[in-house]
């Protein structure tokens, strides 16, 4: 059998018989997204005459799901009005390696100009190194796909040099820094730039990412009293520390929350780009502005299941603790939830990352989130209030405060009571401090967090300490190890509250500007754990 075959670093291999030509073969690479990461896939594209049985047969091979397999009618119907000829002969287009699940439009761009250098027979030399992604209208224009920032990080790992996507994702894929980026609008010009007709220059890469606060609508200045729970809310801030408020209805639990994110620092472009990555794959991420730059705050309602907390699913993907990350997970009426959705965040607070495990494998989501949770006393708000008389059975009380459990509540460092506020701290003229003198304290302290832990991989603020790190910045005096003593015995402190006990007071010592640790710093760490002994959590 006579063949003819192009150099082996060339995308299109055709084979004769009798000179009568059979099939051609041509290769484009792309990428697949498992969980926030990207693997790379080969897209190959197998033409061959077709019989009258088989005419226009398009088979798609490679674990695709129904996404994937619908690109044979839209990438058919792009290439007619793209004005690229197609042929009603049989293709074959393998997505490689054959064993890793397939999943969105993504394909079409690829297996599109794939399918056009079979037709023509066109060697594609600017498909060398490159990877490409893309979604296609009918039209042949270019819609955006997700997790384009991590298909980049992808393409530079597999050690590709260029990345060809939609317009839309540019801006976020042009963030890596050493991979070219070429944002393209239509499937014609994406052909005209693999065959080398037309000259593109690739997106610049944004500057290093500085995040001018927005004017947030919400100010801290708005809450009325209750300073007690405003510094909890610095504390929390400054260290990293998870927060529980309890207290009665209407007390203003939700609006100190919802104001938490204007006092919590700026992101780093460390932070922006891990962030930006979980809301890409989610496809949450907002096209013009490329990166997420301010920290997010995710507020689920009760009814929200275990895999919608957590993440996972047929298709596992993050969940709303990942969408936190870096940010702010609020969960109002705490035990409104049921307790296996709340358990699920016992590791995920304690490790910053969640692992799902499936048959197909497993899958790891950061979740390095500020949690802050708030609850009522009793189911109707109203117990130990000293005015208003609370209506529920002891029995009552003590089913609604079973479901959380106590290794959950030891992992919120900080559990602080909101009481009622009289008609004159209501009415008062005072003025409060606004969320930007509290995010200056807080970014001072961050800062001095920073310095602290600079050869501490994993470390970035108080509350990541583990025990090797504790033992070396939280040294205690004497009288305050007596304290901490005291405090254990008539408490009934876990080592685990210990622990949270020492972060907290050194957070409480760095906002003073304190190098050693005080009693007075002990002290205020100590009552942020009396919840403990209060509400007496199963």
């Amino acid at each position: 059998m006579p063949e003819t075959q192009t150099p082996q670093n060339k995308s299109v291999t055709t084979v004769y018989l009798n000179s009568i030509l059979l099939f051609m073969i041509s290769k484009v690479y792309s990428a697949a997204l498992r969980g926030v990461e990207s693997v790379e896939v080969e897209v190959e594209v197998s033409a061959r005459e077709a019989d009258g049985q088989n005419a226009g047969r398009i088979v798609i091979v490679g674990l695709p799901d129904a996404a994937v397999r619908e690109s044979g009618e839209r990438v058919t119907t792009a290439l007619s009005a793209s004005a690229l000829p197609y042929t009603y002969g049989v293709h074959t287009i393998n997505l490689a390696p054959a064993d890793l699940k397939k999943e969105g439009p993504a394909f079409d761009l690829p297996i599109a100009l794939a399918m056009t250098a079979c037709e023509q027979q066109e060697d594609l030399p600017q498909a060398k190194d490159l990877v490409i992604v893309g979604e296609l209208a009918l039209d042949g224009t270019l819609r955006p796909v997700k997790g384009a920032l991590s298909i980049a990080l992808g393409a530079k790992a597999a050690g590709r040099r260029r990345l060809l996507l939609p317009k839309a994702n540019a801006r976020e894929a042009a963030m890596v820094s050493g991979l070219e980026v070429y944002g393209l609008t239509s499937l014609h010009e994406a052909w005209a730039f693999v065959t080398g007709e037309k000259t593109l220059s690739p997106e610049p890469r944004p500057p290093r990412i500085s995040t001018p606060r927005r004017d947030h609508s919400a100010d801290l200045d708005e809450v009325k009293g209750q300073h007690h729970v405003k510094r909890a809310l610095e504390v929390a801030a400054a260290g990293g520390h998870n927060l529980l408020m309890v207290g009665p209805p209407g007390t203003g639990k939700s609006m100190l929350a919802k104001r938490m994110g204007t006092i919590m620092p700026e992101m780093t472009e460390e932070e922006a780009i891990e962030t930006t990555r979980i809301h890409s794959v989610s496809g949450l991420l907002n096209a013009r502005e490329g990166l997420v730059t301010e920290r997010p705050f995710r507020s689920p309602h009760h009814t929200i299941s275990d895999v919608g907390l957590l993440g996972g699913g047929a298709n596992p993907g993050p969940g709303e603790i990942s969408l936190a990350h870096n940010g702010v997970l609020f969960l109002d009426e705490l035990p409104e939830y049921r307790r296996s959705t709340l358990e699920v965040l016992r590791q995920p607070l304690e490790d910053g990352e969640v692992t799902i495990s499936r048959a197909a494998g497993t899958l790891r989501f950061q979740t390095k989130f500020l949690l802050v949770a708030a609850l009522n006393p009793c189911p109707c708000g109203f117990h130990g209030d000293p005015v208003r008389q609370c209506r529920c059975s002891p029995r009552q009380v003590e089913n609604y405060r079973q479901k959380i459990s106590g290794p959950l509540l030891d992992r919120i460092d900080l559990h602080v009571e909101v009481p009622l506020i009289d008609y004159k701290q209501l009415s008062s003229d005072e003025v409060s401090e606004s969320s930007a003198t509290v995010r200056d304290r807080v970014m001072n302290c961050r800062r001095l967090q920073e310095k602290r832990f600079a050869d501490m991989p994993g470390v970035r603020v108080n509350s990541d300490m583990g025990p090797k790190v504790m033992r070396q910045e939280c040294k205690v005096s004497s009288e305050c190890s007596v304290l901490l003593e005291q405090a254990m015995e008539q408490l009934n402190f876990s080592a685990r509250a210990h622990d949270r006990i020492l972060k907290v007071a050194r957070t409480i010592a760095d906002l003073g500007g304190a190098g050693e640790l005080s009693v007075e710093h002990v002290l205020e760490a100590i009552q942020y754990r009396s919840l403990d002994r209060k509400l007496s959590f199963s």
